[in-house]
């Protein structure tokens, strides 16, 4: 699925890595005639690429970024007392991640475009909520569930943005 570039850093190769909206980060070479990226060798190319698209194959997998840690997690919720709100769909906030643990029975997990898929949930088989993208479940008979919620640590270092601030 596509995610907005958010900021540059470099890795330890050097190579410039774009941070993405979701928490992921992609490497983003000019290696020609493989990959040609002109604009990540100029700090204006780089700027110019902000809030530009990529390809983000780790939303495809629903994996949650490293460095993301569960920082709340809701009351556990029936059949009989999930709120509303999360019968309609919603969607959580940018950077913002979160994963269905059912405890008992079965939540039927449906995700909206651009993925477009329904899960069905068990105590074997958690979901994951990308950020930004809309979604809701609705109960298949008795269940138990919570939702726990998954944030980075600590903001991403952005060099592109230190380096600049030393300059001036």
């Amino acid at each position: 699925m596509k995610r907005p570039i958010v900021g540059f850093h470099q890795d330890e190769e050097p190579s410039w890595v774009a941070e993405l909206a979701c928490g992921h980060a992609q490497h983003t070479r000019h290696d020609p005639p493989f990959t040609e990226r002109p604009w990540v060798l100029t700090p204006a190319g780089r700027a110019s690429q902000l809030g530009a698209t990529l390809d983000c194959e780790r939303c495809d997998r629903s994996q949650i970024p490293d460095g993301y840690q569960p920082y709340r997690r809701t009351a556990d919720f029936t059949e009989e007392s999930i709120p509303e709100a999360l019968l309609k769909d919603h969607s959580t906030k940018r950077g913002v991640w979160a994963r269905i643990h059912v405890l008992r029975g079965r939540l039927e997990y449906h995700v909206h475009a651009p993925l477009n898929r329904c899960e069905l949930l068990t105590p074997d088989a958690p979901g994951v909520v990308l950020p930004e993208v809309e979604h809701h479940v609705a109960p298949s008979g008795a269940v138990r569930f919570f939702v726990e919620f998954w944030r980075r640590e600590s903001p991403p270092r952005n060099q592109e943005q230190e380096c600049e601030a030393d300059r001036s």
